[in-house]
């Protein structure tokens, strides 16, 4: 469901990815970068690089994939690569997104196994959760202003980000409970303000 239609003459005219396979090859590139979380890094190459999205409909798009089961980001490219070649696109991204990096997971789950008792290695996969929290913090800020263009407006689409980060970083409320809650009042209210 597309809620910010893309002009017409511009859509058309856009860079988009020339085959199945080059999805293939760039979702497998983007998961091989994304140590701690590749959400950023899709962002950055899809919409900064790529052009291949605008930022609103990356938004549109991370927006419905954060509701459906699954990782985010896999259901992120099963999406964009649906948009343009279908199921073949869908499957070509999703695979990208899984084959590589699974070989690559399998031999570091070995590696780890091996050097787990390893203090330095420990404390080096630790401060590797700062970097992820940096890359989604980034990605967030970075789709600020595409709020400015959505239905509900500036103002009531950060009063709506300011809301879930409290109950989710302050108040520890489950992720799902926001979600239903304050999702579906903003799906609501979304809906009011686009009827006739």
């Amino acid at each position: 469901m597309q809620l910010i239609a893309p002009d017409a003459a511009t859509a058309t005219d856009r860079p988009r990815p020339q085959s199945p396979r080059d999805l293939f090859v760039s979702f497998t590139w983007l998961a091989l970068q994304g140590f701690g979380g590749v959400l950023a890094i899709v962002q950055r190459e899809v919409v900064e690089k790529k052009k291949w999205l605008t930022p609103e409909e990356f938004l549109e798009d991370w927006a419905v994939a954060q509701v459906l089961p699954g990782p985010n980001v896999i259901n992120l490219s099963v999406m964009i690569g649906d948009r343009y070649f279908g199921v073949r696109g869908a499957a070509a991204a999703l695979a990208g997104m899984l084959t590589v990096p699974l070989v690559v997971i399998l031999a570091l789950a070995v590696l780890y196994a091996h050097y787990a008792g390893n203090p330095q290695v420990a404390g080096a996969l630790r401060g590797m959760g700062a970097v992820a929290a940096g890359l989604i913090a980034a990605t967030g800020i970075k789709l600020m202003p595409a709020l400015r263009r959505l239905p509900l407006g500036f103002g009531p689409s950060l009063a709506i980000v300011a809301l879930v980060f409290a109950a989710i970083a302050w108040l520890r409320i489950p992720l799902g409970w926001v979600l239903i809650v304050v999702g579906g009042a903003a799906c609501l209210l979304t809906w009011r303000k686009l009827a006739p």
